[in-house]
């Protein structure tokens, strides 16, 4: 059984407190607007459709969601206002499922002989670097040794933030310093690891703007470089981006997608927002599963992902 491989009373209610606003900003519109009707009919599935995309759902899913709903009332002539919350609730869990991978229990990865390779990316602000470091506290207290790579050498701050990380968490760090070669600094690093028989390796990139394509190209080097060390590095490209931009963040997966290989997200600052609800859009638009969710300032606000407990607390009384 790993370090996390149960949804504590405490990560719960984290999660809970977390999504607080949202939940609030949701469903108190919500019961506003079924207030004194009986029926699910035009009107409420619009205004239930201006709540989806206000709480940056986004307007393809939340058609998708009210697409569905509408089906459910034409079929069943007898729901009414006071089973609207049990479908939504059902729906989102649905579109959830359907494009997540298999939930993860625990901050683990597979089994394999040379080190895991994570290669971080996202735009400044979102909270890369201390996502970086609350991941290496979760993994080495689930037992796993670990290396960071400081190849985000384009701010002067970047390398001793990630310093200031590793030695909080106690790992090690391979660094060269700004304006070294990125990719020189990912092969170092995961030399270092495999020569330490590490079992994860945390690569951070600069915070390169979501627009300029060239400075995304720098992020493919960095990956060639990686592969002569470690085949098939890296293993997981993850995506971290701040829930509480909403749509900006959605525009911001949309472009990083396009430009690598992105497998896997990280939303921070769910716990200070109402756009909670920008979960559900990014899970469904880019069919890449959510990995993990950040709900606070210490390192163990950082959960791994679970649609179930999330799903449920989103709809909790």
């Amino acid at each position: 059984m790993g370090f996390f491989s149960f949804f504590s009373k405490e990560k719960k209610q984290t999660l809970d407190q977390g999504l607080e606003k949202t939940k609030s900003s949701i469903f108190g519109k919500l019961a506003k607007t079924i207030a004194g009707k009986s029926r699910i009919d035009d009107a409420v599935l619009d205004d239930l459709e201006e709540i989806l995309v206000s709480s940056d759902v986004g307007v393809e899913t939340t058609l998708k969601i009210i697409e569905r709903i509408e089906s459910r009332v034409a079929k069943d002539k007898y729901l009414g206002t006071s089973e609207l919350n049990g479908m939504l609730k059902e729906e989102i869990a649905a579109l959830l499922s359907e494009n997540e991978n298999p939930e993860l229990k625990d901050f683990d990865f597979p089994k394999q002989d040379l080190p895991y390779v994570i290669m971080v990316v996202g735009v400044n602000g979102v909270g890369k670097t201390t996502t970086i470091g609350k991941l290496a506290y979760q993994f080495k207290a689930a037992g796993k040794k670990v290396v960071l790579g400081a190849s985000d050498t384009f701010r002067a701050a970047a390398v001793e933030q990630l310093k200031i990380w590793s030695e909080r968490v106690g790992v090690s760090i391979v660094q060269q310093g700004m304006g070294a070669d990125p990719a020189s600094v990912a092969f170092d690093t995961l030399r270092s690891a495999v020569a330490q028989n590490a079992d994860v390796v945390i690569i951070d990139t600069a915070g390169r703007l979501h627009n300029k394509v060239n400075l995304m190209n720098e992020l493919g080097k960095i990956k060639r470089v990686m592969q002569k060390v470690v085949e098939g590095a890296p293993n997981e490209i993850l995506l971290v981006l701040d829930a509480s931009t909403g749509q900006n963040a959605i525009e911001q997966a949309r472009q990083f997608t396009a430009a690598t290989e992105v497998n896997a997200l990280a939303l921070t600052k769910l716990d200070g927002t109402a756009k909670g609800g920008v979960v559900i859009g990014i899970s469904d638009q880019f069919k890449i599963p959510v990995k993990y969710i950040g709900l606070g300032e210490k390192m163990e606000d950082l959960q791994v992902f679970n649609r179930t407990e999330y799903v449920s607390s989103l709809f909790s009384e």
